[in-house]
């Protein structure tokens, strides 16, 4: 400061002969003011006066002494008022950074920006009328701030929040012009007359009320920006959206992206919740559908009814239409008309009448979210690839239309691509997918792997077979390890079966370890106490869990005891009524001859493995 008073001095200097200036002294003044060495005049006006002007206005003053011209002269013309309140304005948007009690840190020069170059602006008309709306947009910024940290809330929320309103600080600009009209204010300052504008518009309250709403502050910055009207209508619309269980942090959300519903009547809004309702969404539903989907508010009520309709006409009952609405509110309110006649016609061309694609909406409406040409395309033709076709596909939409809703790369061919690598043949794994297609659902590294590994580890299944157990019973996949698979393997050891030996029972029969323990148990226990067979029978026919034990093992078994004949668990149970009957005769035919003392020749013919040899015991059981 003192050095600037020095210069001030040093250039009002009312001696007529001064001394010229040395190059020391230019470099001074150049490094002082940021200004070009050879615009310092040698010898300064003696008329010159300073005013107790700012620091940016002397600096005005001595870069550009014709500005003072009029100062002696008498009136000042139009053209040096303007500039005048150009350089006051400027003098209003502070530059200092704010500082706290107990800092211990100075601002630095570099960190408080180059001064405003004001020659610029007093060049011509244009860059001044712009600079000069740009000095009032600051001194309205520094302004809302302040009206903010007034309101308690914090500097650096403060900060960001008015970094997000643009719109907001124009028009805070215009009210605070057009304030200038009304005789009450027109002696206030444009400072005084934001401030006053700030205050009627209730801005701070409305900000803290809607931070208070779990609202964060881009959203409000968005929602303020949207709103040209009264900010009151913002909060009623709030509160109502609250009244039908819009939870706190989507009201956010739904403000921002339905529009602006709020200059919307109060009824409307109203009735479309009404039609909703008689349409079986709930009430307590209403809140959760309009956060995801915000645009039903914005609907008139015809285009509501129109895509009510649309989805009523494909045999979706009103109770099934308020579940898929609260499964997926976008299906009904997001996409266009168009769009979904689209998709619904590509899901006709699997072979599904309109009742069958209305069943399949309402229980996946996420289908209507996919895309055709990026999503279902692609997906098909990776499926052709594979050798399934469009009955294939069709039963795969059926059974697990997700897997229309996934991504190829990251879901579908890390599956396929693990399925070649255990040693199932491509041919074959259209096959398995088609049989059980909720295998694409699963993770791989969550339930594929883990299982496949504990098939390999824990039941005993070789390498080179567990290729054939995934691909004879993918269903294998989808079992718990902890609560299924293990408690099934622990039993079967527990029988006395060996480790190995159970693999190769599983790799012969896989679905032998999704049994539940209460068919199991009944089934062996007649096995080897009524029927009185070894272990040995079990390890060769494991399908003997798969029959029904009163309606296929006992009745047959009977009939085996009262024609006093044995056969094997595969001819005993693997075949038809009719079948069965043929070789019960037979086997009773050769026991007759037998008896008699005759000589059967098929009976030990090596091509009739129907039954086993009556034995001895039961010839003289019979005497």
């Amino acid at each position: 400061m003192l050095c600037f008073s020095s210069t001030v001095a040093l250039l009002s200097n009312p001696n007529p002969n001064p001394k010229p200036f040395s190059v020391s002294r230019r470099r001074f003044l150049f490094a002082l003011h940021a200004v070009n060495p050879d615009a310092i005049t040698p010898s300064p006006s003696p008329e010159l006066e300073i005013h107790p002007l700012s620091r940016r206005q002397n600096q005005l003053l001595i870069l550009h002494p014709d500005s003072q011209s009029n100062s002696n002269g008498g009136q000042e013309t139009e053209e040096d008022l303007l500039k005048k309140k150009v350089v006051e304005e400027m003098s209003l948007a502070t530059r200092r950074i704010p500082r706290f009690p107990g800092a211990v840190d100075r601002p630095e020069v570099e960190r408080l920006g180059p001064a405003p170059d004001l020659r610029r602006i007093l060049l011509g008309d244009d860059r001044t009328l712009k600079q000069a709306l740009e000095v009032r947009r600051g001194v309205a910024t520094e302004t809302l701030k302040f009206a903010f940290r007034a309101g308690k809330l914090s500097i650096r929320y403060s900060d960001n929040l008015v970094s997000r309103l643009p719109d907001f600080i124009d028009r805070v600009v215009m009210g605070a012009a057009a304030m200038k009209e009304t005789p009450e204010l027109a002696h206030l300052s444009f400072n005084a007359r934001a401030k006053q504008y700030i205050q009627d518009s209730g801005v701070v309250p409305l900000v803290k009320w809607l931070k208070h709403n779990s609202m964060t502050y881009p959203q409000i910055g968005k929602l303020l920006c949207m709103c040209s009207g009264d900010l009151g209508s913002v909060k009623e619309l709030i509160e109502w959206l609250k009244s039908i269980y819009v939870k706190g942090k989507y009201l956010g959300a739904v403000v921002t992206k339905a529009g602006p519903i709020w200059e919307r009547e109060p009824e409307t809004l109203e009735e479309i919740v009404n039609f909703l309702e008689k349409n079986r969404v709930r009430r307590e539903w209403i809140g959760f559908v309009v956060a995801r989907c915000p645009q039903l508010l914005g609907m008139t009520m015809d285009e509501l009814k129109t895509r009510v309709r649309f989805y009523l006409d494909m045999g979706i009952n009103e109770n099934d239409f308020g579940t898929m609405v609260f499964d997926y509110p976008r299906a009904l309110g997001f996409y266009s008309l168009e769009e979904m006649n689209s998709k619904v016609n590509y899901l006709k061309e699997f072979g599904l009448t309109t009742e069958d694609v209305g069943r399949l909406l309402a229980f996946k409406p996420q289908l209507m979210g996919c895309t055709i040409e990026e999503r279902w395309k692609p997906l098909v033709k990776y499926f052709y690839y594979l050798g399934i076709r469009r009955d294939g596909m069709r039963r795969i939409l059926v059974t697990k239309p997700m897997i229309f809703c996934v991504n190829i790369e990251t879901i579908i061919a890390p599956k396929v691509r693990f399925l070649q690598d255990i040693g199932i043949k491509e041919e074959a794994i259209g096959g398995i997918l088609v049989k059980f297609p909720p295998f694409l659902t699963y993770s791989l590294y969550k339930k594929i792997r883990p299982v496949v590994i504990f098939l390999m580890t824990k039941a005993g299944v070789k390498q080179e077979d567990i290729g054939k157990v995934v691909a004879l019973d993918p269903q294998l996949v989808g079992c718990s390890v902890t609560k299924k698979l293990d408690v099934s393997v622990k039993y079967f050891l527990s029988l006395g079966i060996h480790h190995r030996t159970l693999g190769a029972m599983i790799a012969d029969f896989p679905m032998l370890l999704r049994y539940n323990l209460d068919i199991l148990r009944p089934k062996y226990i007649y096995l080897r106490r009524t029927m009185v067979r070894p272990l040995r029978d079990l390890i060769e026919f494991p399908r003997y869990f798969s029959y029904s034990l009163e309606d296929r093992i006992i009745p047959r078994h009977k009939i085996l005891v009262s024609n006093r004949i044995n056969f094997k668990l595969r001819y005993m149970l693997a075949s038809t009524d009719e079948v069965f009957n043929q070789r019960v005769q037979e086997a009773v035919e050769r026991r007759r001859r037998f008896e008699l003392g005759g000589k059967d020749d098929n009976l030990s013919h090596s091509d009739t493995p129907d039954a086993a040899p009556v034995t001895l015991n039961s010839c003289l059981d019979k005497n």
